[in-house]
């Protein structure tokens, strides 16, 4: 059974600052929102990118070029956003989320950009196109029973890129 919090508890902040990815959740405000090819809902995967708790009740990630840009178009929408972190390790089955409002801002406007760049993404080769900050209204905790114990081996490099489950 899940419990909830009003903001990020001392546990939750060990499992967010450890975490070698993460995954965002967002949705289009109503059906007319939806253009053609792309779905109301988006959740992507952040790996690579640390999530950084600014305090309690905020934190912030690089979003990179070379996806779409879902999170930003969804955020200025007013839409939601979910953070699901999971724990991989066997010891400690987990899985924390974080509810909340994003604020997407261009690099070159935000006030946490130099805080960010100092630990950016290492393997990836993109560019760092905005930064993501989330309002953490409230967080809950379940238990994780149903993510598979994993070991995480390296980041992902851009000669890691693969062709052969996109169309163009």
């Amino acid at each position: 059974m899940a419990a909830y919090f009003a903001s990020i508890t001392d546990e939750q902040a060990e499992l967010i600052s450890n975490t070698p990815l993460f995954f965002i959740a967002t949705a289009a405000p109503t059906p007319a929102d939806v253009s053609e090819g792309v779905g109301p809902i988006n959740i992507s995967p952040k790996g690579g990118v640390p999530l950084h708790i600014i305090n309690r009740n905020q934190v912030a990630f690089l979003n990179y070029a070379g996806s779409g840009n879902e999170t930003e178009r969804h955020s200025l929408s007013g839409s939601p956003i979910t953070v699901m972190i999971c724990s991989f390790e066997s010891e400690d089955a987990a899985i924390v989320r974080l509810y909340g409002k994003a604020k997407v801002t261009p690099i070159s406007e935000s006030e946490l950009a130099e805080q960010l760049l100092a630990t950016g993404a290492t393997e990836m080769k993109l560019t760092p196109r905005q930064v993501v900050e989330i309002e953490v209204e409230k967080t809950s905790t379940s238990c994780g029973y149903g993510v598979p114990v994993m070991e995480f081996v390296r980041e992902r490099r851009t000669v890691d890129h693969g062709k052969r489950y996109k169309t163009y």
